[in-house]
């Protein structure tokens, strides 16, 4: 029986959250490994993904898009892995996945271009200015372990791939608040293994494997 989930991703991609993802909600997926300016860009991969990036998913037929719709879609599907709070207590879950899909992302996006968005225009981008999004980020993890309760979720996973990818690269600041909050998430089982996986799909690539 061939696994309910096809996994679409490059292991040097946002994919690594998704991949993050699969682990921890521990059901079984098949990967498929595709090339930037190649096979991301083939008509078949386009039929499921018009934009022809990654990650994607196929699960039972249904294509989800989007890291953070991804790993919300995932936590309902499974519900089994507890990765996401009983619907009466999902507002911190929600505001904080999407808070780090829409202004932490084009905050950081911007920042790492160069891009200077003038004070009496910082309206229009939604997200103020990169330092109000730090503020607020790290008013939401300062003396917690978790962004949304008493326990793990799909939000803690998305919030802490972002941060582990900022401290790595210096998009985002090394404040003590988001050091420590990765580093409660960054030995979990699934993440390791994910990562793991990722890295040989990587060396896989490098020592010419074509994709």
């Amino acid at each position: 029986m061939s696994a309910p989930i096809t996994f679409y991703t490059n292991p040097m991609s946002r994919g690594r959250t998704v991949r993050w993802m699969l682990e921890e909600i521990g059901t079984p997926y098949e990967t498929e490994i595709l090339g930037y300016g190649s096979s991301m860009k083939s008509g078949d991969y386009r039929a499921i993904n018009p934009m022809g990036k990654v990650p994607a998913i196929v699960h039972n037929g249904r294509v989800v898009t989007e890291c953070a719709a991804i790993c919300a879609y995932l936590a309902d599907a499974f519900p089994d892995a507890g990765l996401a709070p009983l619907h009466a207590d999902r507002a911190d879950y929600y505001r904080w996945m999407f808070f780090a899909a829409g202004p932490l992302e084009a905050a950081i996006t911007n920042r790492s271009l160069g891009v200077q968005v003038p004070d009496d225009k910082r309206g229009f981008v939604g997200y103020g200015s990169y330092e109000d999004v730090m503020d607020t980020l790290e008013s939401a993890l300062v003396g917690k372990r978790y962004i949304a309760g008493n326990v793990f979720t799909a939000a803690d996973l998305y919030i802490g791939a972002h941060i582990a990818f900022g401290l790595m690269f210096g998009s985002i600041e090394k404040r003590p608040a988001f050091v420590d909050y990765f580093q409660s998430l960054e030995n979990r089982p699934a993440r390791i293994k994910a990562a793991a996986l990722d890295d040989a799909a990587m060396a896989a690539q490098e020592n010419g494997a074509q994709v």
